[in-house]
């Protein structure tokens, strides 16, 4: 069966920025299933919950700093809980060294537990750097193998990994069962911002969505880090060519 598909919202931050709920209503009129969020908007919980179920859209994940995870955490998954989103997901941390891994996973092993008793599952997103070497490991398997998969999911960015110069299929396949949300992007070269619509560029997406259906993950997450046209047409040429190659 296949996998449903959301837009991580970050594709369309300026828009959001302008008119959030209008920019929904465009993105679910494209035939999206879901949208990941990266940031709200300041707008309360039960009128977001509203407009996503007006509209049809489910909440699949949001994107929310370590700060925010660190410091507001009870704010974080009470906002969560009441939009129906059960994915809070660290989108980046500054990993420089083997250490700042393993700091890393004590801090998530701790957080994604309190996450876990009230409904929410943390996750991490990963870019290239992440696949940085240490002792022979990624920094990003480092972080990983020392947490506790219940505590820890992995959002696998595929563009990112592949980026890296690693496979992202055998990436998916190394954590089969722990990668509910699967991003996918696309480049058109690999130079690092020359980003193009899904299924227009190097990257193999429809491999890629296949790992993604083995691995059993939930939702594949498309997003465009930025647009070579306005970012709503991106987003429909993505949803459009993911249709095209019968992948959704």
């Amino acid at each position: 069966m296949a996998l449903p598909i959301a837009l991580q919202l970050y594709t369309v931050r300026d828009e959001t920025e302008r008119d959030f709920i209008e920019t929904l209503e465009k993105v679910a009129a494209m035939g999206y299933k879901g949208v990941e969020f990266a940031g709200f908007g300041d707008i309360p919980a039960k009128q977001m919950k509203a407009a996503l179920d007006r509209l049809g859209l489910k909440a699949v994940g949001s994107h929310t700093g370590i700060d925010l995870i660190k410091d507001k955490l009870d704010e974080v998954i009470e906002y969560n809980l009441e939009i129906g989103n059960k994915y809070v997901i660290c989108p980046w941390a500054p990993f420089k060294t083997r250490e700042d891994y393993m700091e890393a996973a004590r801090l998530f092993n701790g957080i994604g537990a309190k996450c876990k008793a009230r409904g929410i599952q943390l996750a991490y997103h990963n870019h290239d750097f992440e696949l940085a070497i240490f002792d022979g490991k990624y920094g990003l398997d480092i972080l990983y193998r020392s947490t506790l998969p219940e505590n820890l999911a992995a959002e696998i960015d595929t563009c990112w990994v592949f980026y890296a110069g690693v496979d992202p299929v055998q990436y998916i396949a190394k954590y089969k069962g722990r990668c509910p949300l699967i991003h996918l992007k696309d480049m058109k070269s690999k130079d690092r911002d020359d980003f193009i619509e899904l299924g227009d560029g190097i990257v193999d997406i429809s491999a890629i969505v296949k790992a993604a259906e083995a691995a059993g993950s939930e939702w594949l997450v498309a997003e465009m880090d930025s647009c070579p046209r306005p970012a709503l047409e991106s987003a429909r040429i993505c949803i459009d060519n993911l249709k095209k190659m019968n992948l959704i």
